[in-house]
């Protein structure tokens, strides 16, 4: 896997597909048999999960919820919001933009769209532990460093009203945007049997796989001064020289819905800190799957030929349905050594689980298979919740008591008042 950059990562995708799926004559060959082709090579040693801690109220989970505050006080996390998901169960465009009156034309609360109620929750929450602890606020906000990423269609109207939001109180050195590529479909070439982009396919995001490994290439992530459409492109270099001096990087996905009541998590913020310090890259909760409503995602299984526990995508397991899913990875990941972690993903790459498009191949690689690179702690709460975001019209119910929610939190009308979001 070459990740230098799009064109060379693009160029990946052809020698793949070229290698992996030679006996393949054309796309609905390769339809016929995804299962077999993106099956994981262990999925007959699969057993329950064997090293997932628990996290209790303990007197050690008191020193975790300090190092965990301390952290975020000190400037020391990373929050990623990844936002390039288009929502296509919901039919509303894309999430970051979507708006309580788009799930309900009645709605009587604040009609901040979901990616700007995110970031509000977060800077709310530091605001009160600053607070809390008799510091500044503003002094405590203006050292949180943020990347949010986007679908390139939308990535200067995310950047703009963020920075005309928030730059009063984040600098707007201090926050990093990402257009999420998309990719063309390849076909069979019949002139010399090659996988060759066609150009007049749709283009289509690879999944999250393709987005974090696009943030090691050269020139993706970007700042941008506040009224000013001009964007200072990073090299690879430059950022790896920032997540050097993080503890965590914390990669949120816009459409959980608990984070909007709950932006701050100083256990696991804490947790994640000092399994850095022990040589952990990757941090992942593992929580129970829905029983009334199971849904996909990545499974945590004990791997009896690795001899570890490991985090595996749904699309992966054979023969495996929802159901049988019953330890998820939530859907936010932990990297406490993000220079470490990124470092061994630009150099070995993931996995590219195949899929077809009407008559097009594309591929989704995972985020998640990020444990399969780095040294990776798995930890789950005593009492396992089900996953609770807005993935499809069934959900809508839940994002609107979400949203209800937050808009009754004592303080937070007032804050947004402040920010003039109100």
């Amino acid at each position: 896997m070459d990740l230098r950059d799009l064109e060379s990562y693009a160029q990946s995708f052809l020698l793949w597909a070229n290698k992996r799926l030679s006996l393949y004559p054309d796309p609905k060959a390769v339809a016929a048999s995804l299962e077999d082709i993106n099956v994981y090579p262990n999925i007959n040693s699969l057993a329950p999960p064997q090293t997932v801690e628990i996290l209790d109220e303990s007197s050690n989970l008191i020193r975790l919820r300090h190092m965990g505050q301390d952290a975020v006080l000190l400037g020391q996390i990373i929050w990623e919001h990844a936002a390039a998901g288009e929502g296509t169960r919901l039919g509303l465009g894309p999430k970051f933009m979507i708006k309580p009156t788009d799930l309900d034309p009645a709605w009587p609360g604040s009609n901040l769209n979901l990616g700007l109620r995110r970031l509000s929750q977060l800077f709310f929450e530091i605001y009160k532990l600053a607070q809390v602890k008799g510091l500044d606020p503003l002094s405590v906000l203006s050292r949180q460093r943020l990347l949010v990423i986007s679908g390139e269609e939308i990535i200067d109207q995310v950047a703009a009203q963020i920075l005309n939001s928030f730059s009063q109180i984040v600098p707007p050195d201090n926050w990093l945007f990402m257009a999420q590529a998309a990719f063309y479909g390849l076909k069979r070439d019949p002139s010399s049997g090659q996988w060759v982009f066609d150009y007049s396919s749709p283009r289509r995001l690879y999944n999250h796989g393709a987005m974090v490994s696009q943030k090691v290439m050269d020139g993706q992530i970007f700042s941008q001064k506040f009224s000013d459409s001009r964007k200072m492109y990073l090299s690879h270099a430059e950022f790896f020289r920032l997540l050097a001096q993080a503890s965590d990087l914390v990669s949120l996905n816009i459409e959980d819905l608990d984070y909007l009541t709950q932006a701050l998590d100083f256990e696991t913020l804490g947790l994640a800190v000092d399994l850095g310090l022990k040589g952990y890259g990757m941090v992942m909760e593992i929580t129970g799957n829905n029983p009334n409503n199971p849904i996909k995602g990545g499974m945590c299984a004990y791997d009896q030929v690795l001899g570890r526990d490991v985090v595996i995508e749904s699309f992966r397991l054979k023969g495996l349905e929802p159901k049988d899913i019953t330890h998820l990875n939530k859907n936010f990941n932990h990297y406490p050594q993000p220079s470490m972690v990124f470092g061994l993903l630009r150099e070995k790459g993931l996995f590219l689980p195949a899929v077809i498009h009407d008559e097009w191949l594309y591929f989704q690689p995972v985020q998640g298979d990020l444990n399969f690179l780095a040294p990776t702690a798995y930890f789950s709460r005593r009492n396992l919740k089900p996953i609770n975001s807005l993935k499809s019209l069934a959900d809508i119910p839940a994002a609107l008591t979400a949203f209800a929610k937050q808009d009754l939190e004592p303080g937070y009308g007032e804050f947004l008042k402040s920010l003039d979001l109100a």
